[in-house]
């Protein structure tokens, strides 16, 4: 155990030093084709800051509306029919338009049922099983401009209710 911790240490600056004379070796300006890298990154995350605003305000007024808590209300009865609890519907919901509301989420169900409670550790396995779907697309393609995303949504959604869906199951199974 002290060798593979003693290794861990050392893994992330051994790559970097491996690229940076892997690069010296192919005869490339390592540093400056790096800062090069660096502005191109900076360009593309001032152009994404308005996609980035408009997600996380739609978001925000989803939530403080109550819309979230009626969703739910509507959709309980359907999902307690193949075992889905309501108090884990929030996270499926939120997990494909925000990373960091559904950090929110999983948060606060680990304050209101306990880190060993079933639903939370359903929530935190649809956390590391689903994507951020909506923020991806809205920022990632929209910094490449990539407007025609009706295929992604409808393929990256599928795969978010399959996630959640198996996340749902898989605890069930293990946990119960």
């Amino acid at each position: 155990m002290m060798v593979l911790n003693t290794f861990s240490v050392f893994v992330l600056p051994l790559v970097i030093v491996g690229i940076t004379l892997y690069g010296v070796w192919r005869r490339v300006a390592v540093y400056e084709e790096f800062v090069t890298g660096a502005k191109e990154g900076f360009d593309i995350g001032v152009r994404i800051i308005p996609y980035l605003v408009a997600i996380l305000f739609a978001i925000g007024m989803f939530r403080a509306s109550g819309a979230m808590d009626y969703l739910i209300w509507m959709l309980d009865p359907v999902l307690g029919l193949v075992g889905i609890p309501a108090e884990v519907l929030p996270m499926a919901l939120i997990r494909p338009l925000t990373g960091s509301g559904s950090v929110g989420v999983l948060a606060d169900m680990i304050t209101t049922y306990g880190e060993d409670h079933i639903f939370v550790k359903m929530a935190a396995t649809m956390f590391g099983s689903t994507e951020t779907t909506f923020y991806v697309i809205a920022v990632y393609f929209g910094s490449v401009g990539i407007r025609k995303t009706r295929f992604a949504v409808q393929a990256g959604l599928l795969a978010d209710a399959v996630g959640a869906a198996a996340s749902v199951a898989v605890c069930w199974w293990l946990f119960s």
